[in-house]
């Protein structure tokens, strides 16, 4: 079950950096691209720890899923990616009161912070767009 929503996470992860890098780009405001670079900088952290994690599990990687359609409206984006934060930290927190090993607790600890933080921001931004 946790190696299941490990590889989930993974893939969520990636998807998320590349969502966000195209959400960047759509927006104007500078305070609000720091916020949006400030994620995507989190997801590729959270990728790179969770991937690592998973080799430590299973002595794979998990294969790289396709790059999600890019973001053409930033407010539908960024609605869409706080709910996507929200769902993250509930998986995340169960994942975290299951972990088979010590070694998971830091990147679990971390990815479960940086995504509410997400969430934070996101809902900042949302809120001040038109």
């Amino acid at each position: 079950m946790f190696v299941s929503k490990l590889k989930q996470a993974i893939q969520d992860e990636y998807r998320a950096y590349f969502f966000y890098k195209s959400l960047h780009d759509q927006l104007k405001e500078p305070m609000w691209k720091d916020f949006v670079q400030h994620a995507y900088e989190d997801e590729k952290s959270h990728y790179e720890m969770f991937q690592q994690l998973h080799y430590m599990l299973t002595g794979s990687f998990v294969p790289n899923p396709k790059r999600p359609v890019p973001c053409y409206d930033a407010k539908q984006c960024v609605q869409k990616a706080l709910a996507d934060e929200l769902e993250d930290i509930e998986t995340y927190k169960e994942m975290l009161l299951t972990i088979p090993i010590e070694e998971a607790y830091n990147p679990l600890f971390i990815a479960l912070h940086d995504e509410m933080e997400h969430a934070i921001r996101m809902s900042t931004i949302y809120n001040a767009l038109p």
